[in-house]
């Protein structure tokens, strides 16, 4: 069977490439909806290390996708079935270290859309394990399950090594990494008191959920937060961390998810005083997407995480996928669009 695969082969610059694949050993899966990440555009737009990009393309983006079985004589799925699909791709090794490390952090594993092509193609084909069925989400809202997941991984380790005062968190960041942290710990600890703080009062808006959001340059001196988790990254991911640190009890868990290209520097000296513990999250499994499917087919989540949702056009053509990225540089939160090439 061809298959069509959109490559990026140089910073804004895609091509087609044709594959034969296997239908007897995958799952053949058709995309229906994609979601663009702050990873696929750093691709796009080529702002990342000239020896990263020359080491990683080309390669199709996107990592964030639902879509609908075409064929699986693995007997598994059935034809129409929709599903969502998990960059994360381990190796089958019986390596004795795997039994306590995480899929997404385990050396032997690709991830779709980094070193591996992603989901922009005509068909996936996939191994079963990597596909699971949902019922009930819309679409739009179903391409951002692996974003989802993120957080959920985020929150399930820090229930692992937090101790057990849950009673205040604190989350910085006002974007769509910040709304989905905060959805799923509202969820997990519907009592607890959480905080988001930030710099701009109209993402804050939306976080209405929250016990209170604050401007970084007006938190309360007074805050006291049990764990925290930083979710900005590059640059402004310095003053975030060392907010955490400033703010967050001794002996609370702080959890970094912000990708930062340069290193940071943190108060060493205040971490080793109060006794933290740095939890590095990134990416996510199977466990992770399972979880978040089951928040997201409950009303109350799917309205929350349709208000930071951006549809834009269908993409089926070059043009368009230029155009998504484009629209994505000026969207708030999260852009999906129908996948329709």
């Amino acid at each position: 069977m061809i298959n069509y695969i959109y490559q990026l082969t140089s910073p804004q610059f895609f091509s087609v490439k044709y594959e034969d694949i296997d239908i007897n050993k995958k799952v053949i899966i058709r995309p229906r909806y994609m979601s663009i990440c702050r990873a696929d555009q750093r691709y796009y737009q080529g702002n990342r290390d000239i020896k990263v990009l020359n080491e990683k393309l080309p390669m199709a983006l996107i990592h964030e996708c639902c879509g609908e079985v075409i064929i699986d004589k693995t007997g598994h799925f059935k034809p129409g079935q929709q599903v969502v699909m998990i960059p994360n791709q381990p190796a089958n090794t019986d390596n004795a270290d795997n039994s306590f490390i995480y899929d997404n952090y385990r050396p032997d594993s690709k991830f779709l859309s980094s070193g591996a092509d992603g989901f922009m193609r005509e068909f996936v084909d996939i191994d079963p394990d990597r596909v699971i069925p949902f019922n009930n989400i819309p679409l739009s809202t179903a391409a951002i399950t692996e974003f989802v997941s993120v957080a959920c991984h985020a929150v399930a380790r820090m229930k692992k090594v937090a101790h057990e005062r849950q009673d205040a968190f604190g989350v910085w960041g006002d974007g769509a990494l910040s709304y989905v942290i905060a959805t799923v710990l509202r969820a997990e600890y519907p009592k607890a008191k959480i905080y988001v703080i930030g710099k701009n009062q109209r993402k804050l808006s939306r976080f209405s959920f929250v016990t209170k959001t604050f401007l970084t340059y007006n938190i309360p001196k007074d805050l006291h937060i049990d764990h925290a988790f930083e979710c900005v990254g590059g640059e402004g991911a310095l003053d975030a961390i060392n907010d955490m640190i400033d703010y967050t009890s001794p002996q609370g868990t702080l959890l970094l998810m912000g990708v930062s290209e340069n290193m940071v520097a943190i108060n060493t000296r205040m971490v080793l005083e109060k006794g933290f513990t740095m939890v590095g999250c990134s990416r996510s499994g199977r466990v992770d997407f399972e979880k978040a499917i089951s928040l997201m087919e409950t009303q109350r989540i799917k309205r929350r995480l349709s208000s930071i949702i951006y549809e834009d056009a269908p993409v089926r053509n070059f043009d368009d996928m230029h155009r998504a990225f484009a629209a994505d540089l000026n969207t708030p939160f999260k852009t999906v669009f129908e996948w329709k090439v």
